[in-house]
């Protein structure tokens, strides 16, 4: 028989335990997201938190660093290094004995953050997803806060990780297999080069790879993935926007983590995730934001909650 207490005037009836079938609510997940934290400049952790939460999680942030924009096409900008502060919160966590169904770590500026990262992950890693996006740098170069140390210590952080999403550029300093113009392959020679890369990134745990950024030789761009569980291997692209957005990459391996979390299907996940940022990306392009500005995510937000509702 079901309970019944007063919620004003209404009688609110409370199913028994037992009465609790499988379309009942279930426990909001909860997701660690180590990243930075740009006041303005759509990216990283003002990216992360609202995809992810859009997405029907608990967002845990452990901020690196705090910005008053992120570094793109900003100048003066204020700067306040985290390293500290993220050793503290990982104590009290510890205290706490919070667990955490994801832990998803993004752009890095220190080796001794890697390392915090790294005892982060042996302390809550257990029986959970971790994903690291190793945000080193692009078109074939690194970021200028970027040098070989802290390169290997990214190499190093990706050797935890269930799931890695480079884009090329990242995914050839990793592995040290010299980066190349895929748009001028063949079909068969792209897939050959980033088979061998995977294969590299792979290592001696096998991981869950997307590469971003590929260009097929045409007007559009691609993701390039392997599943070692299924043993499958995948490519999807979609239409270039010639915009140059920060944070994309951010939004992309958020809702990435987020659809992967839910349904277990690492390609589907892939997919809707790119399809998803090519969307917003197209419609912020339309009304010519400025680049700096990042992309126009939040009124695509409700998209990400009613497909949670319709699963």
């Amino acid at each position: 028989m079901n309970d019944k207490h007063f919620e004003g005037n209404s009688v609110v009836t409370v199913p028994n335990e037992n009465e609790i079938n499988e379309n009942a609510p279930r426990p909001v997940k909860r997701i660690a997201a180590i990243h930075d934290l740009s006041c303005f400049g759509r990216c990283a952790l003002t990216v992360a938190i609202p995809a992810l939460s859009a997405l029907g999680y608990q967002v845990v942030p452990i901020p690196t660093a705090l910005l008053s924009t992120h570094t793109g096409g900003f100048s003066g900008i204020h700067f306040s290094d985290l390293t500290s502060s993220m050793s503290r919160i990982s104590e009290h966590f510890e205290k706490l004995s919070l667990t955490f169904d994801a832990i998803y770590t993004g752009f890095l500026g220190s080796e001794a953050q890697i390392e915090i990262v790294e005892n982060f992950i042996r302390l809550f890693g257990k029986n959970c997803t971790v994903m690291v996006d190793p945000v080193m740098g692009d078109d074939g170069m690194l970021y200028s806060t970027y040098n070989d140390e802290l390169m290997r210590g990214m190499s190093h952080l990706c050797k935890h990780a269930d799931i890695i999403t480079p884009n090329l550029t990242e995914a050839c300093f990793l592995t040290g297999i010299p980066y190349k113009n895929t748009a001028k392959m063949s079909e068969s020679e792209r897939s050959e080069y980033l088979d061998n890369i995977c294969a590299a990134l792979e290592t001696d745990k096998k991981k869950k790879i997307v590469i971003t950024g590929i260009c097929d030789g045409s007007e559009k761009f691609g993701t390039y993935g392997i599943d070692p569980d299924t043993k499958s291997r995948f490519f999807h692209s979609v239409q270039r926007i010639p915009k140059n957005y920060p944070g994309t990459g951010d939004l992309f391996a958020s809702v990435l983590l987020g659809e992967f979390i839910r349904t277990e299907n690492f390609a589907d996940s892939t997919v809707f995730a790119s399809d998803f940022t090519s969307k917003v990306m197209e419609y912020t392009a339309k009304f010519d934001t400025p680049e700096r500005d990042g992309v126009a995510l939040e009124l695509f937000l409700g998209d990400l909650t009613e497909r949670l509702k319709k699963s």
